[in-house]
């Protein structure tokens, strides 16, 4: 019996060009228009988001890790510009108030 293929005919080897890494963390990256900006948007599939937890700008909840999320930056921006956010928080921005609403015993981050 011969070994399994891990990866199946056809498919580029490591050493072929590496400029588009755009499925590098599982996921694709998009751009989108918001507040009048162009954000670069990366969705995170959730095998590759390990190791690390970070806090969502949408809910101030922690997504944890090995939980697929979205990345989004604004275009003209560099690498600490980047915000971790869950998907349904980054769908859902347009809706939110501009002021997150806790009780009154909440923690505030």
């Amino acid at each position: 019996m011969s070994p399994r293929r891990n990866r199946p005919k056809g498919a580029p080897s490591a050493s072929a060009d590496q400029s588009d890494r755009s499925d590098r963390y599982g996921g694709w990256q998009t751009s989108e228009s918001w507040q009048g900006e162009a954000w670069s948007v990366r969705h995170v599939a959730g095998a590759s988001a390990e190791g690390k937890t970070y806090r969502c700008p949408g809910c101030a909840q922690l997504i944890p890790s090995a939980v697929p999320h979205v990345v989004a930056w604004p275009e003209h921006a560099g690498v600490d510009d980047r915000r971790h956010w869950h998907k349904a928080c980054w769908n859902a921005k347009d809706r939110r108030t501009t002021r997150v609403q806790r009780s009154r015993n909440a923690p505030r981050f």
